[in-house]
């Protein structure tokens, strides 16, 4: 294992081997520690962990590692900071194509596209890591902040993400992850869990965003998801006006959602803490009410939300100031000028066709065990003319999911 460090400006480059220290041939004096960890990227070897002294680097152009092994590890995410305020080159801050790599204990602020996106690797780390887009949300920011895409074997813990125009942590047709331990602020989407199968979230704070905490499902996408486990979670104040853009999937998340489910299937929403969201705590929903037309999808896709056990959750406050007129107008029809809507909002599509003699397969309910919390249907087949908060269709449960297992701590 070489250990590789990229010192400050008029520094030497210095290698060790298997942690003994020594310098080597030293770089031109004037060398910046920016064009350093670039050659260092390039240059990358299987097993060699590159150490990002304190400090903030500024680059003008995007960061890239293609090579199996590395790990990148900062000072901790306040003390290494890899700025892009001046990025004038590259779709990221730091795009990672390969596996077996470990990114901790570092920034990546103001990245002109997205901050962090590893991408089609296989045991990936990413821990304590901040991104950010210092200037507060803006429709102006990079897309996404964490972003793990067709990956397996994926754990994201310990990371603050602010800022990002669509998601702060966003886990893309993977499979096998765990995101836990993490903070998402002001974000379009705090954390996002889409297209993949096998996925435990929990121990995260989602708050200030847009929408906390979502599990979607994607037409046109390579794999659908399911398997998901949403649980001890603080989801609170996600009420952030959506700044997204328009067309992409999370430009329809009202301002003021919880946690929501669209299309996705076999969800298990637990033990939470859910509040003061001022839509809705939880939202299921189906891609007829995301701005997507049925003739994007293709005939294989499933646009409804089926097998939802949601239980033991917390809930306080929310749903008093809807940022849908669907809702807003359901709000006051149901419960008056002063009355919030239900914690659970469900758009009230489901698929005709798995119907057995009118009802839904077991399997395939939504199913709501969590003491006196009351769901809205709002009825969208009926133009979301005729909401109900008819219960009893959701008193049932569902079996447990199995726990995501990584094979590591």
């Amino acid at each position: 294992m070489r250990i590789r460090t990229a010192l400050l400006a008029t520094s030497a480059l210095i290698l060790a081997s298997c942690g003994q220290a020594t310098e080597t041939d030293a770089p031109e004096a004037d060398i910046s520690a920016e064009q350093a960890l670039m050659t260092q990227l390039i240059d990358a070897e299987p097993g060699d962990v590159i150490e990002i002294p304190e400090g903030t680097y500024n680059f003008n152009r995007g960061l890239s590692l293609t090579v199996d092994g590395v790990t990148i590890r900062g000072e901790g995410m306040d003390k290494t900071v890899l700025s892009f305020a001046d990025q004038i080159a590259g779709a990221e801050g730091l795009l990672v194509t390969a596996s077996d790599f470990t990114i901790e204990d570092l920034a990546i602020e103001d990245a002109k596209g997205d901050a962090l996106k590893v991408n089609e690797g296989e045991n990936i780390t990413i821990r304590r890591v901040r991104t950010e887009w210092t200037n507060g949300p803006s429709q102006d920011n990079g897309a996404y902040g964490i972003y793990p895409v067709q990956t397996t074997n994926v754990l994201v813990e310990g990371n603050v993400a602010i800022g990002a125009s669509d998601a702060g942590v966003y886990v893309g047709q993977s499979l096998d992850v765990i995101v836990r331990n993490n903070r998402a602020e002001y974000n379009v989407a705090g954390i996002e869990i889409e297209n993949t199968v096998g996925a435990d979230v929990y121990d995260n704070v989602a708050t200030n965003n847009t929408g906390g905490i979502l599990v979607f499902n994607m037409p046109e996408l390579q794999q659908e998801g399911r398997v998901t486990r949403v649980y001890d979670n603080q989801v609170f104040a996600n009420n952030t006006d959506n700044f997204g853009h328009p067309g992409t999937p999370v430009a329809s998340v009202p301002a003021g959602t919880g946690i929501i489910v669209n299309s996705n299937d076999d969800v298990e929403i637990f033990n939470n803490e859910i509040s003061d969201n001022k839509t809705g705590n939880i939202i299921i929903s189906s891609l007829f009410t995301t701005g997507y037309s049925e003739s994007s999808t293709s005939e294989s896709f499933d646009p409804y939300p089926e097998g939802i056990f949601i239980y033991g959750n917390t809930f306080t406050g929310g749903g008093e100031d809807p940022d849908t007129p669907e809702l807003a107008l359901a709000r006051i029809m149901l419960f008056g000028e002063d009355g919030r809507l239900p914690d659970i909002i469900w758009d009230g599509f489901y698929d005709e066709a798995k119907q057995v003699d009118g009802v839904t397969p077991d399997a395939l309910r939504i199913c709501i065990d969590n003491g006196d919390v009351g769901i809205l249907n709002a009825n969208g087949p009926s133009g979301f003319t005729e909401p109900s908060t008819e219960m009893s269709p959701f008193e049932c449960s569902l079996e447990k999911l199995p726990a995501v297992d990584l094979g590591r701590s």
